[in-house]
């Protein structure tokens, strides 16, 4: 018997605040595939801690609620002028500008994948994101060809 429960994050935010404003962490499996090929969906376990009032850096990845009321986890790709965030997922090109630390609910500290740890102070972690940051416009181009040519592939 699983004493595991499935629920929505809207319902357990509360808890979830209050167990990282008290320095704890939350784990949690995310869903989506805005974060692939780092975090699977429905498969992996994410680590999550309070920011304490600090500033997020360059590819840190934050849980947070956009003002729509969606809670989404992304990586911090750049910074506007005002301070804000540029968020996008791994999986993802379109960049989401404006997020404000006011939004900003935890920081991923790391993942569980197959009984395995990944934080993300680890050399591979690490390694992964510089690939995957720096690649991010030879991607998008390889992306943008690919279903180019395909399109052009079914017209025939």
């Amino acid at each position: 018997m699983s004493l595991n429960k499935e629920v929505q994050l809207e319902d357990v935010i509360a808890i979830i605040s209050e167990k990282l404003k008290a320095g704890g962490t939350v784990t949690f499996t995310p869903n989506g595939t805005s974060m692939l090929p780092m975090l699977r969906d429905g498969e992996d376990v994410v680590v999550l801690k309070g920011t304490e009032g600090r500033r997020l850096h360059l590819f840190d990845v934050p849980l947070y609620r956009r003002d729509n009321g969606q809670y989404v986890l992304h990586r911090v790709i750049d910074f506007c002028r005002d301070g804000s965030y540029v968020m996008c997922g791994d999986n993802q090109f379109a960049k989401e500008k404006g997020i404000r630390d006011d939004q900003i609910i935890a920081v991923m500290t790391g993942f569980f994948r197959k009984g395995k740890t990944y934080t993300v102070d680890s050399f591979l972690y690490r390694a992964y994101v510089n690939f995957w940051y720096y690649t991010r416009s030879f991607r998008h181009t390889y992306s943008f060809g690919r279903r180019k040519a395909s399109q052009l592939v079914k017209k025939k």
